[in-house]
């Protein structure tokens, strides 16, 4: 199993886009510092958001044909994995003082 969502996204990138995965694991890591978020602490909608916003036009770029299907079919991918619920759920500071605080 992959370590983190970040892994899982680049390993079905890889597969789906059929890139090397360097190239897959860089294109992701480009796309999620543009839009401001951290590969350690990515959370699911965080990560749909990049493969309908940003992703197409990156693979577009590399070459990807049809690169909105592809998002579409990774994302779904990803979504129907039954091994994402205990990595897609990375504790934030906010959450902890949610729960010490009872609301």
């Amino acid at each position: 199993m992959a370590a983190t969502l970040f892994d899982v996204a680049s390993e079905r990138l890889e597969a789906g886009a059929e890139m090397e995965r360097l190239a897959a694991r860089g294109t992701l890591r480009l796309a999620l510092k543009q839009a401001g978020l951290d590969a350690q602490n990515l959370t699911i909608p965080q990560l749909r958001a990049v493969f309908e916003k940003l992703m197409p036009k990156d693979l577009e770029a590399r070459g990807v044909s049809d690169a909105e299907a592809t998002c579409r079919a990774i994302m779904a991918q990803i979504a129907a994995s039954a091994d994402l619920n205990e990595i897609a759920s990375p504790t934030l500071p906010d959450d902890v003082f949610k729960r010490l605080g009872g609301n």
